[in-house]
């Protein structure tokens, strides 16, 4: 028996996957389920890019050999049509990667249905994950050009360049290269990230670099930007003024305050120090964790009225610890603030209202965020 006759089932089944409208399905719901950012873009769109690539390996899939002979312009289509869309990149291969895996989990499931011996099944998946590897490969390329394509000049492509070395990969350019993009290097700047690819939603500064990286705006700015949306606008988040070795730490920090203040529902322009509590205890979900359990244990997330006392604890100290203003933001009266702190204490144990010295605040703060989840009103913000 030949090679190719071995491998037959195997290339059998995977011809069978390609043309069922059932198995794309799950690639689909894999790569949605996966990746918010792409399901935001509508299933349609989703199945449009895996019928493309799943027809393109139809070649490979009767022989399961030479995938560098492949063509990978659905892959590549992919990366492009993604970084247009403003798609980040790490979202774009979660849904690839979701895909892939649903793949080599289905071909497993029919493969040993089938009969298939467990040697040849084993050379089948390493082979798939080999071809999976080229795929993310190309849409990596494809996204790559379409981000390369975007500045209108020869000049503007080598700035995006700097400044994906420079805040991505934290490599210092030399002194004469920052001087050619337009940066001192005894300069301070500000860093952009902004949760758009546009250039025309801030009124970016004359001097200075942006360009869309991974997705967003990107920039390193001499003066603070002014957002042309005002507050209506995506979200985007300004630090400090910063040399340009302090760069790449400003833009991690930038990303991560993005992160929080989306999932928060923010909108406009932010300072980071403005975000800097809610980022930091970000960085511990466990330990707040922690806290919430201990604080607030008596509580049930399930029961309405909790929730209730929870959203207006954190108002009381997201005011000051101030039962005027916590009941005119409430739109209640003050009474009402004070028996429902009443009754917190009285299911818990403990009450802001009594907490004692800024830490202990703090404490209380961070467990009710965390008890009542990103997104939940008032709005998620350090006290102050």
């Amino acid at each position: 028996m030949t090679v190719t006759d071995q491998r037959e089932p195997v290339a059998g089944i995977l011809r069978a996957m390609a043309a069922d409208a059932d198995v794309r399905g799950e690639l689909v719901h894999a790569a949605r389920t996966h990746s918010p950012d792409v399901a935001r873009l509508g299933e349609d769109d989703t199945r449009r890019h895996v019928t493309a690539m799943v027809r393109a390996a139809g070649g490979w899939l009767g022989t399961l050999d030479r995938v560098d002979d492949q063509d990978f312009a659905a892959a590549l289509g992919l990366g492009t049509d993604r970084a247009v869309q403003g798609v980040p990149m790490t979202s774009v291969l979660r849904g690839v990667q979701a895909g892939l895996t649903r793949a080599v989990e289905i071909t497993v499931d029919r493969s040993r249905s089938a009969g298939v011996p467990d040697g040849l099944l084993l050379t089948a998946v390493l082979r798939l994950k080999e071809y999976g590897d080229a795929v993310e490969r190309h849409v990596v390329n494809g996204y790559r050009a379409a981000e390369r394509g975007m500045p209108a000049t020869a000049e503007g492509a080598a700035r995006a360049r700097l400044l994906r070395r420079l805040l991505v990969h934290g490599v210092l350019p030399a002194p004469e290269d920052l001087a050619g993009a337009g940066l001192r290097p005894d300069g301070t700047y500000h860093c952009l990230v902004a949760e758009t690819r546009d250039p025309g939603a801030v009124r970016l500064p004359a001097h200075g670099i942006a360009a869309v990286l991974d997705g967003r705006l990107v920039g390193l700015l001499p003066c603070r930007p002014v957002y042309a949306a005002g507050g209506a606008g995506p979200v985007a988040v300004v630090s400090p003024a910063v040399p340009p070795a302090g760069a790449g730490a400003a833009y991690r920090l930038c990303l991560r305050a993005l992160g929080v203040a989306a999932r928060g529902g923010r909108r406009g322009l932010l300072d980071l120090t403005d975000l800097a509590g809610e980022t930091a205890l970000a960085e511990q979900p466990l330990l707040g964790a922690y806290l919430s359990g201990r604080l607030l244990g008596g509580l049930d997330p399930a029961d309405d009225f909790h929730r209730q006392l929870a959203l207006t604890a954190r108002a009381f100290l997201d005011h000051g610890r101030r039962l005027d203003q916590t009941a005119a933001a409430l739109f209640t009266h003050p009474n009402t603030v004070r028996y429902r702190l009443a009754r917190l204490r009285e299911i818990t144990g403990g009450s802001p209202e009594g907490s004692a010295g800024p830490m202990a605040a703090l404490h209380w703060w961070w467990a009710l965020s965390t008890w009542l989840g990103p997104g939940s009103e008032p709005p998620f913000r350090s006290p102050s």
